[in-house]
């Protein structure tokens, strides 16, 4: 399982140290990210550094589809029981493909208006300026070697925000 870091620097020079020494350390690049507000993103950072997914829209129509689908295929078994509608089980399966299209489509408009998570809970260091690096991997030594070189840097660590039914 991936676990997340964030860092906050204060400018953007600062942040791109940190992630360079993160990749020299072995995070790889698609799990290493600076975000900090549009003006800075649009005007100072470079592509390949920014956020991969600065909204929700992936994971929403993944999300979706599962729902979308799921309340298809209960429609479709409910229709397919009732023997006056006489349903024949291959339009469960069309239910099932409505239901999933319509589900992921929905779900992936809404999500393209939802920042994503680091937005959504760093929001207060994004508008007060900083410039957040953002490493992700499953190996818990090379986070904490990456941390500290990161924090070298003169960047400082934020607490994780906690998430799920339990927080």
């Amino acid at each position: 399982m991936k676990t997340r870091r964030v860092f906050s620097a204060p400018d953007i020079d600062t942040a791109e140290a940190a992630l360079h020494v993160a990749l020299r350390l072995g995070i790889h690049p698609e799990h290493a990210s600076l975000v900090g507000r549009p003006e800075i993103e649009m005007t100072q950072m470079p592509d390949a550094e920014k956020e991969r997914a600065p909204t929700d829209f992936v994971p929403a129509a993944g999300r979706g589809l599962v729902g979308g689908g799921a309340i298809g295929l209960v429609i479709g078994l409910l229709a397919m029981a009732i023997p006056a509608a006489g349903i024949p089980p291959l339009a469960v399966l069309l239910c099932v493909v409505v239901g999933a299209t319509v589900g992921g489509w929905a779900a992936a408009l809404a999500g393209a208006t939802v920042p994503s998570e680091v937005r959504r809970d760093y929001r207060a260091e994004i508008d007060a300026g900083q410039v957040l690096v953002v490493i992700d991997d499953d190996d818990e030594r090379l986070l904490e070697r990456a941390s500290q070189a990161i924090a070298a840097t003169g960047t400082h660590r934020l607490q994780q925000v906690p998430h799920g039914l339990l927080h």
